[in-house]
């Protein structure tokens, strides 16, 4: 299968992608919703010990990652608008048989 040729269009939604700041804390995220530290690791994909470390003070605190922050917040927007989504797209973005690497 060939690879797509990106357009000026797609370009510029890489580009535009790439410059975003997009980020949550995770006490912000924490904070917002009725979430455990064990659901939060598991939407960063980090181990729990780490996401408690998030939210300690003193010498054993681990500041997350800026990809850390983005998963937040990008969850934090499903959260908020995953019924506005077509049906369509919510389906390819959480389909789960099609994710699955065989």
């Amino acid at each position: 299968m060939k690879p797509q040729p990106l357009t000026y269009r797609e370009q510029h939604l890489i580009h535009l992608y790439s410059y975003c700041q997009l980020g949550m804390t995770p006490q912000q995220f924490y904070a917002k919703w009725n979430v455990s530290q064990e659901d939060i690791a598991s939407i960063c994909a980090r181990s729990v010990s780490t996401v408690r470390r998030w939210f300690r003070q003193g010498r054993s605190y681990r500041r997350p990652t800026a990809i850390d922050l983005r998963h937040l917040a990008l969850m934090d927007f499903l959260l908020d608008h995953f019924e506005q989504l077509p049906e369509d797209l919510r389906h390819t973005l959480c389909n789960t048989q099609s994710n699955r690497r065989t």
